[in-house]
């Protein structure tokens, strides 16, 4: 047979099917590595582009090994792990829900909210990221790490950046970055859903950059969105700088001299935390000193009267400055108690009462043949319900000792402090003595001064009293934790 003779191609033809094959070639890697693209990966003023270029080929390389092993649910680009997020769970997403979360602090609370927590997420990966890449890179230059930044930006997919002329990145306090972001993650999320938002919304973005840049330079760095493309405006702009120095760049802005902007601060909620905790330890410090104060003054008070009841030899007059000195005493230790408690807004009221009964057995019953049966639930009350109930404590067990066992006669006392139920608690103080009976004569009827007194306490914590002075006497006063 003849051989079969090939048809020579043309010059013309074979640079058609070259063009071809390099196309095809395109597609295939493509497909095999998604991040292969030879269009550039950042936009930079013709005096930067030289360290840019060398950039782009630095971070081509490090983006060259990807692996996606979804049954092993892992993303690997130079044996590094990533992750995918869905774009708009960062953004629109995330906002609508923060919105909800915080519908009570208002609109625009709820939103300085969330771009409070995106910054400081966003500026931390920054940073983290920067470290990472650099380290594994080995890039010791202040721009060429500062310059990985950008194009590291677009090949994860932030944001493609335009850096415009006037930008002046100096390792210095005299830093300035002025750039665009035309396709932000951010703004695209709110414009593909439709929504057009009533603030720059591209917080990730700024925080991202600032924390690469600041890592890449070792100094403290911050970035403003002046316009943003879900507000309508045409870009996503943003200039960066030390924080101290944004706000004269804003000012120096001609077109947005008139709007305020939100300068991010990274971890601002730590330092207004900080500012709070100090506050709060102050006026804790405060409060702590006016309890030892009033605790101070109403035991002078207690000496005072002190030195006159030596001097006083009416019975009567004696025994009412002894028991004003047992209620000013009872209203003392509730200030000793919080002043050294760890909480200023309760106190712990069990040992409180045990440390007044205590007080109060020691003064009057001592020496006599009364025995004392206490039994309290461990309990804290606020300093009102506490005071209300100490002088209610005082002036029926003053009258119990003084009166329920006359010729030095033996008997018992019990006080029980019982929950009943969430809040509600109960307070029984019940003896065996000779009682009160109203119709007997004078010294064997109630005091009314110290009923009175019980009723008007009982009234000021809305408790519920009931006694019987017949048999004995029994106190029993229902009231609610408040």
């Amino acid at each position: 047979m003849a051989p079969t003779s090939k048809k020579v191609l043309s010059e013309s033809e074979l640079l058609k099917k070259i063009a071809r094959l390099e196309k095809e070639n395109k597609r295939l890697k493509k497909q095999i590595n998604p991040f292969v693209d030879d269009q550039d990966r950042v936009t930079v003023p013709p005096a930067f582009k030289p360290i840019f270029d060398q950039a782009q080929d630095t971070v081509a390389a490090f983006f060259k090994n990807v692996s996606f092993q979804p049954s092993q649910g892992t993303i690997s680009i130079n044996e590094e792990r990533y992750v995918l997020v869905r774009a708009s769970a960062l953004s629109y997403d995330f906002f609508k829900e923060i919105k909800k979360l915080y519908r009570d602090e208002g609109e625009n609370n709820a939103f300085d909210i969330g771009q409070n927590i995106l910054f400081d997420i966003g500026h931390v990966i920054g940073i983290e990221d920067a470290k990472q890449f650099q380290e594994q890179m080995d890039l010791k230059d202040p721009i060429e790490r500062l310059a990985a930044g950008p194009v590291n930006f677009a090949y994860t997919g932030w944001a493609y950046v335009d850096i415009l002329p006037e930008s002046n990145p100096s390792p210095d306090e005299n830093y300035f970055l002025k750039y665009n972001h035309p396709y932000s993650f951010e703004a695209d999320s709110w414009i593909s859903k439709g929504k057009k938002s009533k603030k720059p919304v591209c917080i990730m973005n700024a925080a991202y950059s600032s924390g690469w840049c600041q890592q890449s330079y070792g100094m403290e760095l911050t970035a403003v969105e002046v316009s943003c493309r879900a507000k309508g405006d045409k870009e996503c702009t943003f200039i960066m700088a030390p924080p101290h120095k944004i706000e004269g760049h804003l000012k120096s802005i001609k077109q947005h001299k008139s709007k305020k902007h939100k300068v991010p601060i990274f971890f601002e909620r730590k330092n207004i935390e900080k500012t709070i905790k100090d506050s709060l330890d102050e006026k804790e410090m405060l409060l702590k000193e006016i309890h030892h104060r009033v605790k101070n003054n109403l035991q002078i008070i207690s000496s005072f009267l002190n030195l006159q009841f030596s001097d006083i030899e009416n019975k009567e007059i004696s025994n009412a400055i002894a028991k004003s000195k047992d209620r000013i005493h009872s209203m003392a230790l509730i200030h000793t108690k919080l002043y050294q408690s760890g909480n200023l807004s309760s106190i712990r009221f069990d040992e409180y009462l045990k440390e007044l009964i205590q007080y109060i057995t020691h003064g009057y019953a001592l020496k006599s043949n009364i025995t004392t049966n206490v039994k309290i639930v461990q309990a804290s009350f606020n300093i009102d319900l506490s005071v209300n109930l100490g002088l209610i404590v005082t002036e029926i067990l003053t009258n119990v000792y003084k009166h329920a066992f006359p010729s030095n006669r033996k008997g018992e006392v019990n006080i029980f402090l019982t929950e009943l139920s969430d809040n509600q608690y109960q307070l029984i103080i019940e003896d065996d003595g000779v009682g009160f009976d109203p119709s007997q004569p004078n010294g064997k009827k109630a005091p009314s001064l110290g009923l009175e007194i019980v009723n008007a306490l009982n009234d000021q914590i809305d408790g519920e009293l009931e006694h019987d002075m017949l048999n004995g006497l029994k106190f029993s006063i229902k009231f609610t934790k408040f």
